[in-house]
C-alpha cells in the first residue's frame, strides 16, 4: 500500500492489485452523527443522498446512467463518525468515474426542487425504519448506552429537522466538515502510477480549513429504553462498555464476540435457537469508535418466551464470566477471524473499505502477516481479564414490542 499527502493536505492511500480487472474508488471524510447537534441531526445522511441529486454538469439520471452504462456501481453510506461515497468499476473505466464523482463531491448544486424531493424520500424512510423493529431496537440501545451523548442519535435524523433545512443549511455544515485535512481518498485495483496524478488533477484545487474537532467526553449510562409497538415478537438489545478502534485488547474483544454470539457455533445462537428453540434470529456484535465502544446481544423472541431468553442469556455470560473460554473456542476464533480477514481481500471494494477507514480513524496501517500475528499473540488470560472488565458495568437494555413487562424491574447489574 502507498501513502501520498497532497499539497493540500488530502491523504491518498492506493493498494496497487495487478491480478484483477476491476478498482474500487472512495472518498472518505470524518464526520457523521456524532458531529451534529439535536437541531441539526440527520444532515450529514441528507448530504449523502442530495450528491446524487445533480451537479451543473451532471444530472442525477447523468449520473445513474453513466455508471450503469459502464457497467459499474456507485453509492454512499453514512455512519456516526464518518461519510463515504464510492464506486467500483472497470480499470479501465476509472478516468471517468473519478471524474463524475469529484464533481458530484465538489459541484453538486443542491437545488431547492430536488432537495424537497430528496427530504420526502428520507421521511418514507424513517416511516420504513419505524416500521421495522429489529432495526429500530439497535438505535434506542445507543441511547441507552450513550444517554444524551452525540453517539446516542440516530443517522437518519428526524422529519423535523430535516423539514428545517435547505441548501445553505447543508452548504454551510459541508464548509466546516469537507476540508481536505478531514478527508481519505482510497483506491484499490488494476491501477498504475498515473493513477495519483488523475487524483490531483480533481482534487489538487480541493480547500477549506476544517473546525476544531470537540469530542464531549463518552461515557457508559447503562440506562433501560423502551418503545412500545405492535408486533409479534419483543426485539431485544442488551448493551455493555466495549473498546475504542485504538485499544490493543480489539482482537481479545472480536475473539470473545465470536464465542458468544458472532456466527452459528456460539453460545448463544447453539442455546438459544438451536437446543432451546427460543428464537429465530440471536446474534452479538461489536461496535467500535473514536474513544469507546459497545458490545451487543440481540434476540428477537415471543412475549411469552422473553424472561426465559433473558433469563438464558444472562446464564450464559455468567459462566463466560467465572469459568471463561474453552481452549477449543479460543482456537476456533482464531481461524474464524484469519478466514475472515483473508477471504475479504480477494474482494478489491473490501481492500479499498479497509485502507480508506483506517487511515481516516487510525493513521496507519497493518499489513496481512502482521494482522495474522496479532490474532495468534491473544492469549485465553487476556480475555479473561477482558470479560471481567467487560461485565463489571451494569448493562444497558432495550426493546421494542407491545408490553414492557418482561424487562420493567429487570435487574441491569445481576452480572456486576
Amino acid at each position: 500500500m502507498d501513502k501520498y499527502t497532497l499539497n493540500n493536505g488530502l491523504r491518498v492511500v492506493i493498494e496497487k492489485i495487478p491480478t484483477c480487472r476491476s478498482v474500487a474508488f472512495g472518498i472518505w471524510v470524518k464526520t457523521g452523527s456524532r458531529n451534529e447537534n439535536e437541531k441539526n441531526n440527520g444532515i450529514s445522511h441528507f448530504i449523502e443522498h442530495m450528491l446524487f441529486k445533480g451537479t451543473d454538469k451532471y444530472s442525477a439520471k447523468d449520473i445513474a446512467e453513466i455508471f450503469d452504462g459502464i457497467g459499474g456501481n456507485v453509492n454512499a453510506f453514512t455512519s456516526k463518525e464518518y461519510t463515504c461515497y464510492y464506486c467500483k468499476v472497470l480499470d479501465e473505466h476509472l478516468p471517468l468515474a473519478v471524474e463524475v464523482l469529484s464533481d458530484m463531491f465538489f459541484r453538486s448544486v443542491f437545488d431547492p426542487a430536488e432537495l424537497e424531493k430528496e427530504k420526502n424520500v428520507i421521511y418514507e424512510e424513517i416511516s420504513m425504519y419505524e416500521d421495522t423493529p429489529d432495526d429500530m431496537v439497535h438505535d434506542l440501545i445507543a441511547r441507552a448506552a450513550f444517554g444524551g451523548h452525540t453517539l446516542g442519535y440516530t443517522i437518519i435524523g428526524t422529519q423535523d429537522n430535516l423539514a428545517a433545512m435547505n441548501s445553505d443549511t447543508l452548504r454551510s455544515y459541508m464548509k466546516t466538515h469537507y476540508t481536505p485535512s478531514n478527508t481519505v481518498v482510497s483506491i484499490a485495483g488494476n491501477v498504475n502510477d498515473d493513477v495519483l496524478k488523475l487524483i490531483e488533477q480533481h482534487f489538487s484545487g480541493f480547500a477549506g480549513d476544517a473546525a476544531p474537532e470537540t469530542r464531549e467526553p463518552l461515557g457508559f449510562h447503562s440506562e433501560l429504553e423502551y418503545y412500545q409497538k405492535k408486533t409479534e415478537q419483543n426485539h431485544i438489545c442488551l448493551s455493555l462498555p466495549g473498546l475504542s478502534v485504538t485499544d490493543e485488547r480489539l482482537y481479545a474483544m472480536i475473539l470473545l464476540n465470536n464465542a458468544i454470539g458472532g456466527g452459528m457455533s456460539s453460545r448463544l445462537f447453539q442455546e438459544i435457537r438451536e437446543k432451546r428453540g427460543l428464537a429465530y434470529s440471536v446474534y452479538s456484535y461489536h461496535t467500535s469508535y473514536q474513544d469507546g465502544g459497545m458490545f451487543t446481544i440481540y434476540t428477537g423472541t415471543a412475549p411469552k418466551q422473553t424472561v426465559e431468553v433473558l433469563k438464558v442469556t444472562m446464564e450464559m455470560l455468567d459462566d463466560i464470566k467465572r469459568n471463561g473460554l474453552t481452549p477449543a473456542e479460543l482456537r476456533k476464533g482464531k481461524e474464524q477471524m484469519k478466514g475472515s480477514l483473508i477471504l475479504s481481500l480477494e474482494s478489491t471494494s473490501s481492500r479499498m473499505n479497509r485502507i480508506g477507514k483506517n487511515e481516516l480513524m487510525l493513521g496507519r496501517h497493518y499489513s496481512l502477516d502482521e494482522m495474522i500475528e496479532r490474532i495468534e499473540r491473544v492469549e485465553m488470560e487476556q480475555i479473561q481479564a477482558l470479560t471481567a472488565s467487560l461485565l463489571s458495568t451494569p448493562f444497558a437494555l432495550a426493546m421494542v414490542g407491545q408490553s414492557n413487562d418482561a424487562i420493567d424491574g429487570f435487574g441491569r447489574d445481576q452480572l456486576v
